[in-house]
């Protein structure tokens, strides 16, 4: 993320609020986005505690439909399309021939051959061409990114606010999926979330973009930015496309294995990681937390373990709900467990953390 002129930047149809709202805009994968409004810090608790709002316009809205849509979608992704219902969706990969990550995303089933995929915004002209490279009779793949605006609240009082604004409507499950119609206005409101609370994601017109703004934060939720995303996310050990995942990594290195059907027949980059499963994998994303008061953590730090360099972090941030720095790595696998002590090095000085199971954060009741 960095500051660069607005006018070089894509903009989500919630520029203009932002600026009212006083966001300070960044530079993120060539979209100008908020950071912050008032502080991460307040919009991290926020979210842990009432609820946030985030702008998600930037990510893709890819449509899949059309006769065998679901045995196409199921030979490209990881996760097993087949047993998905009208109405739920799934976590699942992108990969390439080699198994490396190209795209994590979201797949929601919406009609027995129609399919809705959540894409990353910097993947979604790639994973575009990758689908069409791939596309076989029958099957129609439309980018209707252009289209769409997304939002999402999160936290425990996601639920209550889209009670009080869709006027007590049945909300979905968790990884569901369900068209609303209310005045004026159609969208898909999904429930999946990526801060470890509840949350929920709409996609409407993006004419309506400003207007379910303006409602939501009226009805309680705070505006937040991509800061406090970023704690909240890897307080969880999520992972970030692009940062924690990449082409050159699978997601059995990952540490992601259970969104990886291997006994399905075939999929691009399967074979990869059946040879990987085989042989065993020789790094792990691994979460960390630094022992001390040290200055937080950032990507490609070099980590070390008795001296030598073993990694470099591929996240790191201060955890406001745990007053420390933490992180993820991908550790080689004899270093991989949890208790474990390494060091980061930060401002030529090398710090001790240590190995830890996610999530780094655990909500207490």
């Amino acid at each position: 993320m960095g500051r660069v002129s607005a006018d070089a930047l894509k903009k989500t149809p919630l520029y203009d609020a932002h600026l009212v709202a006083g966001g300070k805009m960044v530079d993120f994968g060539g979209w100008c986005l908020p950071v912050q409004y008032g502080g991460i810090l307040e919009e991290h608790h926020a979210v842990r505690n009432a609820a946030g709002l985030f702008d998600i316009s930037h990510m893709g809205e890819v449509f899949v439909s059309g006769p065998g849509a679901r045995a196409w979608l199921n030979g490209l992704l990881t996760n097993n399309v087949e047993r998905l219902s009208p109405g739920e969706c799934q976590y699942t990969f992108l990969l390439n021939e080699n198994g490396g990550v190209l795209d994590d995303l979201i797949v929601y089933q919406l009609e027995e051959e129609r399919y809705l995929l959540v894409v990353n915004a910097s993947r979604v002209g790639e994973d575009v061409a990758w689908l069409r490279v791939h596309l076989q009779p029958g099957v129609t793949v439309e980018d209707q990114s252009n289209a769409f605006a997304g939002l999402a609240v999160q936290g425990p009082h996601a639920r209550a606010i889209l009670e009080r604004f869709l006027e007590e409507q049945i909300l979905p499950l968790h990884n569901e999926i369900q068209l609303v119609e209310i005045p004026n206005m159609t969208l898909y409101l999904a429930r999946t979330g990526y801060t470890g609370e509840d949350g929920f994601e709409l996609f409407c017109d993006a004419r309506h973009a400003g207007e379910l703004w303006r409602q939501i934060l009226a009805l309680g939720a705070k505006p937040c930015g991509l800061g406090a995303r970023d704690t909240l996310r890897l307080e969880m050990g999520y992972p970030l496309n692009g940062s924690d995942l990449s082409p050159e990594r699978t997601p059995l290195e990952a540490g992601l294995s259970f969104f990886v059907d291997l006994e399905k027949p075939e999929f691009i980059g399967r074979a990869r990681l059946l040879k990987q499963r085989k042989s065993g994998i020789r790094h792990r994303l691994m979460a960390f937390k630094m022992q001390s008061k040290a200055p937080p953590p950032r990507a490609h730090y070099p980590v070390f373990k008795n001296g030598r360099a073993i990694a470099e972090t591929t996240s790191g941030t201060l955890s406001p709900s745990l007053g420390i720095g933490i992180g993820m790595a991908y550790i080689p696998v004899e270093f991989a467990q949890p208790g474990e002590t390494i060091e980061i090095e930060i401002r030529d000085r090398r710090f001790p953390a240590t190995i830890e199971k996610k999530p780094l954060y655990k909500k207490t009741l």
